[in-house]
């Protein structure tokens, strides 16, 4: 494990390595992310979150520290086949706030967990939080690369941006470049696609269905339920655009006609419904009386059942034993 550099000798030289993250990767692997590294990496920010700023509560020495969230560590593991990289789980790691350094012992006894219940899988590199990279990301890098020895890294930013219509994770690689004529590692972007399972499919689709911590009313899971639905009609409208485009610049003969192309498009307009047939509106209607009618009869069921056991709970309050009407009981 490389320690980390001395902060004066750091502060006299020029910017780290790391900052040069601009430049895209060469070595042509793929890499599919799964949804819950992501999902994990988030719950590990928002804890950490949570714990900071409970002790900022507690203490009156935190003044900006607890403004600025604290960072997270962790391993990613996964499989790799060929030139393809699959990103499966993560979990978490121990760093010492004070020299940089990661708790080996922590990690292995990690690794020797994981193996016993994915044995497939291994370390492929590490993620952290954050903006942008850090100087001393490099040193972490270094420190795993007897784990593997080329990992990857995986950056979430924690912040919010409105405007932003990806998500806000980036991967790195690392590669050896010549810097003022000596070799030096630097962190280069990578491409990545998102790839899920049925199972996280459903996951993540109760995670976004889940009530708001902040005691949010059903007006406004509503309005983020129709917000969700406005987006996905945005989203077909533009794409339903583009084909039109295409389309009449095509019959306009701007573009060679591709018979191919022709036929998935008659497929797929053949595909939905003639909204304007009268054969529609009849199905259609017949269809939403018939709904109608299921739940006018489930209401007339229920409303019965109610009534039966009222009046069942009546006649046993207000009966009378025979006994009492007439014969000897009246007598004694």
């Amino acid at each position: 494990m490389s320690a980390p550099s001395d902060p004066a000798t750091a502060a006299g030289q020029a910017p780290a390595p790391a900052a040069a993250s601009a430049a895209s990767s060469s070595s042509g692997l793929t890499f599919k992310l799964h949804p819950l590294v992501i999902v994990n990496v988030s719950d590990h920010h928002t804890r950490v979150k949570a714990q900071a700023a409970c002790s900022g509560d507690s203490s009156s020495s935190s003044g900006a520290a607890a403004a600025q969230p604290p960072r997270v560590f962790g391993c990613v593991i996964g499989v790799q086949r060929g030139r393809t990289v699959e990103i499966f789980n993560s979990f978490e790691l121990v760093l010492d706030p004070v020299s940089g350094t990661l708790d080996r012992a922590f990690l292995e006894k990690k690794q020797e967990l994981y193996k016993k219940v994915f044995p497939d899988f291994y370390v492929l590199g590490w993620y952290s939080t954050g903006s942008d990279v850090q100087d001393t990301d490099m040193q972490i890098h270094k420190a795993l690369m007897d784990v593997n020895e080329s990992p990857v890294y995986l950056l979430l930013n924690p912040a919010i941006n409105l405007s932003q219509k990806d998500l806000p994770v980036t991967i790195y690689e690392s590669e050896l470049h010549v810097i003022d004529g000596s070799p030096q590692l630097i962190f280069v972007r990578s491409n990545y696609t998102i790839e899920t399972v049925e199972a996280e499919r459903i996951s993540v689709d109760h995670v976004a269905h889940l009530k708001p911590s902040d005691g949010g009313s059903a007006a406004t899971q509503l309005a983020a339920h129709l917000t969700g639905i406005h987006s996905a009609i945005k989203m077909l409208n533009s794409r339903v655009r583009v084909i039109h485009q295409y389309l009449v610049a095509m019959q306009k003969g701007d573009i060679p006609v591709d018979n191919s192309l022709l036929r998935q498009v008659s497929s797929l307009v053949r595909r939905l419904p003639a909204m304007e047939s009268q054969k529609f509106q009849d199905d259609f209607l017949m269809e939403y009386n018939d709904t109608l009618l299921m739940t006018y009869l489930a209401m007339f069921t229920n409303c019965s059942s109610t009534m039966n056991e009222l009046v069942e709970k009546i006649n046993t309050s207000y009966e009378r034993p025979a006994t009492r009407r007439g014969g000897r009981g009246a007598f004694m």
